[in-house]
């Protein structure tokens, strides 16, 4: 049971220490803000697409409604995938990681909340 304590502890100074792992959040964040920041000074959400970043990019407006996703534009992510929904409803203006499990893996995913209320996410 200890060496799985230190073997678990020795991953997770890996994860946290890592250049990599830390840069790709900050290219996740930082695309996002772009898209945010896009649309608060007008850009039409719907113009985005989400293959343009990687990770891709989603948006959709508070309601569930996604207007920009790869595979889902036009669905309703309460429908779709509720736990999604429920882990990034809360999006403010500020931006923040939120952490969920989906189909049984960890996901982390950057959101941030625009001037008119749409949710702009990102993440791995």
């Amino acid at each position: 049971m200890k060496c799985l304590m230190v073997m678990l502890s020795m991953v997770a100074v890996f994860l946290f220490a890592n250049p990599s792992f830390s840069a790709d959040k900050e290219a996740i964040s930082k695309n996002v803000d772009e898209v945010v920041a896009a649309i608060n000074s007008g850009k039409v959400a719907a113009s985005f697409t989400p293959d343009a970043y990687t990770p891709y990019a989603f948006i959709l407006e508070a309601d569930g409604k996604l207007i920009v996703h790869p595979t889902l534009a036009g669905k309703d992510l309460k429908v779709e995938a509720m736990p999604i929904y429920e882990a990034i409803k809360g999006a403010t203006p500020q931006g923040s990681w939120v952490k969920y499990e989906w189909k049984e893996k960890e996901k982390n995913t950057y959101i941030k909340k625009t001037n008119n209320n749409l949710i702009v996410g990102s993440g791995y």
